[in-house]
């Protein structure tokens, strides 16, 4: 793709109960983004429709029943569905699960299938979405299932970078499920898509201990040096610039996380914690370790916030400019690469 090629950006409309489908269309109010990409909402024009005026957002937009088919230079509206649907801003229903997952189930066929380049999903009740078709604890699990590659869940800002060892998952499994082959596996993930995705050669990588003081030599725990820290090493041995275990209770504060590229974070809220302290409201949810792009901004779905236009849309308009950059990063490095590849076949002497 040339550089002048406008890059497919797929939304999916998350809850429609939510603010989803809000910060959506007015990341598209300012005309300006349609510079960066064309966008395609996976939903309904009678839904956008009913949601422009419910909240008097007045914006034109272009129905397609393809992503082939989206205009550049404007919003366009993937119609997956022709029914009309009651709006209940604010409360969560069955319909508005029911109709977040057709959208994010006919968006990742879009971007698997390549019409699409990068899929910015808008945020889902990972309770009302449940059904026999998505049985996943979030929007990272399920994406993982449907494209090539191993997840790693990042939260990023201009200034920090935290990476997850363990996802969703009940703080009684963290412990137990902490182990070499993990660690080592993520740190491989982390690194391999901070030197692709965001162009660092030689990538400095936090690691987070599990335990408070990261076990106070084992009066708090042994996991972090019988499993976290000879891992550390190992990965040093290999050329890494790792380092760690570092107590989650002073590191953010003191501002080491200044000092590293990067942060990889022992469970869910040791990392996303410190980060919606620091970053909330700009941050973006980054699916790395996948062969297609994803983004989604750093919120749910805020109910309590859905029709009262108070909803902020900073972290999804983020989101979106983080998806292109990513997809221009990452094929600029295949394409170094592969010329380094390349060799010219010597002439020969006559």
């Amino acid at each position: 793709m040339n550089k002048s090629e406008k890059i497919k950006v797929g939304i999916s409309i998350g809850d429609f109960n939510g603010i989803g489908i809000e910060i959506a269309l007015k990341t598209f109010l300012d005309k300006r983004m349609l510079d960066f990409c064309t966008p395609i909402l996976f939903g309904s024009t009678k839904l956008v429709t009913a949601y422009k005026k419910t909240m008097n957002i007045n914006i034109p937009f272009n129905g397609i029943k393809d992503a082939d088919k989206a205009i550049h230079g404007k919003l366009n509206i993937l119609n997956l569905w022709n029914e009309d649907i009651e709006i209940n801003l604010g409360e969560p229903t069955e319909d508005s699960g029911k109709y977040a997952f057709s959208s994010l189930e006919s968006a990742t066929k879009s971007l698997v299938d390549g019409k699409i380049d990068v899929l910015v999903t808008a945020p889902i009740n990972k309770d009302n979405i449940q059904s026999e078709d998505f049985k996943f604890p979030g929007h990272t699990e399920f994406l993982e299932s449907k494209l090539e590659g191993e997840s790693l869940m990042i939260l990023m800002s201009n200034e920090l970078r935290i990476g997850l060892i363990t996802g969703h998952i009940p703080v009684s499994e963290i412990a137990k499920t902490i182990t070499t082959d993990l660690i080592q596996k993520k740190v491989a993930i982390l690194h391999a898509t901070l030197v692709q995705d965001f162009a660092i050669s030689k990538p400095k990588i936090a690691v987070l201990g599990l335990n408070p003081h990261c076990g106070d030599n084992g009066v708090i725990g042994n996991e972090d040096d019988e499993i976290i820290r000879p891992t550390i090493t190992n990965i040093q041995n290999e050329g890494k610039l790792v380092y760690g275990p570092y107590a989650a209770d002073s590191f953010f504060g003191s501002g080491n996380y200044k000092n590293f590229d990067a942060v990889l974070a022992m469970y869910h809220d040791q990392g996303l914690a410190p980060f919606k302290t620091l970053a909330f409201g700009g941050g973006v949810n980054y699916t790395a370790g996948l062969n297609k792009i994803r983004t989604s901004p750093d919120h749910g779905t805020a109910y309590d916030l859905a029709g009262k236009e108070l909803a902020n849309i900073n972290s999804f308009k983020e989101a979106v400019f983080s998806g292109i950059q990513i997809f221009r990063t990452r094929n600029e490095y295949k394409s170094l690469t592969e010329n380094i590849l390349k060799v010219k076949p010597k002439k020969e002497k006559r």
